[in-house]
């Protein structure tokens, strides 16, 4: 029984220590959207060191958490932060 219970607190520590990872990232990420609001993904995961994908994850989730929106196109629009967290 110890060794099931060694496993479940070492996977909780394991999860605590990715969404602190993915808040920091996060955090990261509206600093450079305030900073550069036309960085490209690639831009982005560039100085993140994430790939496209990662950042696309991440934008998605600030886009569904209200903190950031997109102005205009695609290809010629730019980043909004819309509130603090």
């Amino acid at each position: 029984m110890k060794f099931d219970k060694d496993m479940s607190n070492a996977k909780e520590t394991r999860e605590k220590a990715r969404e602190k990872t993915r808040e920091k990232t996060r955090e990261k990420l509206l600093e450079i959207i305030k900073e550069m609001p036309s960085a490209t993904t690639q831009e982005i995961a560039g100085s993140l060191g994430l790939t496209a994908k990662g950042v696309e994850w991440n934008l998605k989730k600030l886009k569904s958490e209200g903190l950031i929106e997109r102005v205009g196109a695609d290809k010629g629009g730019h980043w909004k932060v819309c509130r603090k967290r």
